[in-house]
């Protein structure tokens, strides 16, 4: 009889302190917002110590975030090691962990108002990382067609506007995301990676407390919901809205 699996990691990680953390958010002051229209994106700073939103306004709507360390673009979110520390999908108590040799808490989720979602029928959860993000490459090789809204190009279009850089010298600095929202999987037979209707509605939101000082970048993703298809204007997309707020 074979053992069963265990963990990669099965060490014990730092606690998520809830009581220091749901102190800090019982008064919050809005300092800044920022609204990313559909098939964009938008660069925007949280300092140490302050707690930021993603929020569905109109519709139902995937995003896709990038973290990097304010002074240090070098240090930036690194999704495969968070996915294997914590989960192929994150909520409340989790963290966003840095990239090597850093290895450090970026920013931890604080709340998630589709933290009820759980696991569903098909094995599919909420806020996956999973994903890389969809970007034109992929998109060309699959389906033999130019699309330069996805995910990768806003990304880096936002950085670049927020840097004053060319395109080129953005690009290598965007990197697997957090799919914010995005209802994930694999199938259970070929253990493919599947999407589904998010069921985000507006409303809703993710919110993180900011461990160090942080640029952040999000795209409102081509493919809406993700019911159905990416990478193309054929689905029903909406804005999304990040908060950002200081803890008194």
């Amino acid at each position: 009889m074979n053992p069963p699996p265990v963990p990669v990691y099965a060490g014990q990680l730092p606690r998520y302190d809830a009581e220091f953390y749901n102190a800090g958010r019982q008064k919050l002051t809005k300092t800044a917002e920022v609204i990313i229209p559909p098939r964009d994106g938008r660069c925007f700073t949280v300092a140490a110590g302050q707690f930021f939103r993603i929020v569905s306004v109109e519709g139902a709507q995937v995003g896709d975030l990038n973290l990097w360390n304010a002074h240090d673009l070098t240090e930036r979110f690194f999704s495969g090691k968070t996915r294997a520390l914590h989960a192929t999908h994150v909520t409340t108590g989790d963290r966003l962990w840095s990239t090597l040799p850093h290895l450090r808490p970026l920013a931890t989720i604080t709340h998630d108002t589709l933290g009820w979602y759980g696991w569903d029928e098909d094995g599919a959860g909420v806020h996956d990382v999973i994903g890389t993000r969809c970007d034109p490459y992929t998109n060309f090789l699959l389906h033999g067609a130019h699309y330069d809204f996805c995910c990768h190009s806003n990304l880096t279009r936002a950085l670049a506007e927020e840097r004053n850089w060319r395109f080129a010298e953005a690009e290598p600095h965007v990197h697997d995301v957090l799919n914010v929202f995005m209802c994930t999987g694999f199938t259970k037979d070929t253990h493919q990676y599947f999407m589904k209707a998010s069921p985000v509605r507006p409303g809703d939101y993710l919110e993180f407390y900011a461990e160090i000082d942080l640029l952040c970048a999000l795209s409102a993703c081509p493919g809406g919901d993700c019911s159905a298809t990416h990478s193309s204007d054929s689905a029903a997309c909406y804005p999304l809205k990040v908060e950002v707020f200081t803890a008194n």
